[in-house]
């Protein structure tokens, strides 16, 4: 097994998992209690001590009412016992005649108060999390996890989702090994929201029984398009309001040879090559996207292109080449990638995570952390000695 296959793998989780551009107060869970903490010291601090003041108490009914909104519910309470004792000594730290009953009414209001919504706070996300995890889970079913060294190649994957409390996105991939040889799949369903991800359930289960039995591409061409279409009538009888959806792939079946590939390209982006001369396109929307093909009775082309054995393919959606960044710029891809190349030690092409990894890396700076659509990212290329992995 590779070094580069195994570092792949894990930048594959860091694209699913990574939560470096979650909301903030999750983000900042762990360290909420201090807003809190320092506010009561502050008022404390400054409200009796530096400047006695006799409404110190009021400020610090702000005290629960941050905790609520940053803290657990323990640590909420804790607080709010915290600023009743405080309110209590306040008085005699100030040499003022006692809190009447009404403030310390006041106190266990907000206190209660405080409690309450810290437990629907933490209802709410513990909601969240059961929901976003059960999201994860139907996504991995369409997008399954790929081995090390699987299909023979070595490989690896990132997923950027733009909104990362769902992740319900149309990307998928996949790679197989086959009778046939090693065979993938990358593409992009039209649209967002569970019916995109439906949509790319039937395209890659269609993937994966014609991709492994058939062996004319020609053929496996005509049953993803049928699979896509029996999927939008099956839709539309459930939603008269179902639209059909298209979607945008790439199929790469590997030659025995060891130098060839066919290609499909059902109106994507063309993959990219990297190889000792540098950077190449492969050829892309050579077909229509999936859905349209038997609207337009366009017969299915299929491009053979050389693919040499230490040469490694890139496979993204338009999550990559439409991202913006501030002033609303596109990610220039091509340009990155013919830099790249250029600047390669000896020429010699990245491997497949170290490609993905410097992507992600200059994506991100790109956009600042925020994509406007999710990004699915598939690095591939024959290992540089032999493999046998059976599907």
């Amino acid at each position: 097994m590779s070094r580069s296959s195994a570092a792949g793998s894990s930048l594959a989780k860091i694209g699913a998992n990574d939560g470096a551009h979650g909301p903030l107060l999750l983000r900042l869970a762990r360290w909420g209690w201090l807003v809190p903490g320092l506010f009561l010291i502050g008022v404390v601090v400054l409200g009796v001590w530096a400047w006695p003041s006799p409404d110190a108490d009021n400020w610090l009914l702000m005290v629960p009412l941050l905790a609520a909104a940053l803290c657990s519910v323990r640590v909420t309470a804790l607080f709010s016992c915290a600023v009743l004792l405080v309110n209590r000594l306040v008085p005699v730290a100030l040499s003022t005649p006692s809190p009447r009953l009404n403030g310390l009414l006041l106190d266990l209001c907000v206190g209660i108060l405080a409690v309450l919504v810290a437990v629907l706070r933490s209802r709410t996300r513990a909601y969240m999390t059961h929901l976003q995890n059960a999201l994860l889970t139907a996504r991995q079913v369409v997008v399954r996890p790929i081995p090390l060294g699987w299909g023979g190649v070595e490989s690896s994957t990132a997923y950027l989702p733009a909104d990362t409390e769902s992740r319900m996105s149309g990307d998928f991939y996949d790679i197989l090994t086959t009778p046939h040889g090693t065979r993938l799949v990358l593409g992009d369903v039209q649209g967002k929201g569970l019916a995109a991800l439906s949509t790319a359930g039937a395209v890659v289960g269609a993937f994966r029984e014609a991709g492994y039995h058939e062996a004319d591409l020609a053929v496996l061409a005509a049953r993803l398009d049928d699979s896509l279409r029996r999927h939008n009538t099956l839709m539309a009888a459930n939603d008269s309001g179902h639209e059909p959806r298209f979607v945008t792939a790439v199929v790469i079946a590997f030659l025995e040879d060891g130098t060839h590939a066919d290609v499909i390209n059902f109106g994507h982006e063309g993959p990219l090559v990297f190889g000792r001369e540098g950077m190449r396109q492969l050829p892309q929307e050579r077909n229509p996207p999936l859905g349209l093909i038997e609207l337009t009775g366009t017969r299915t082309r299929i491009d053979r292109v050389r693919l040499e054995r230490e040469e490694t393919v890139l496979l993204v959606t338009d999550g990559v080449t439409e991202a913006r960044n501030k002033q609303g710029d596109f990610f220039p891809l091509s340009a990155w990638a013919d830099q790249l190349a250029r600047t390669s030690a000896d020429g010699t092409p990245p491997p497949p995570h170290v490609l993905l990894n410097r992507l992600v890396k200059a994506l991100t700076a790109h956009t600042s952390g925020h994509l406007d659509d999710d990004a699915t990212l598939l690095a591939v290329r024959r290992p540089t000695t032999s493999r046998s992995v059976t599907d």
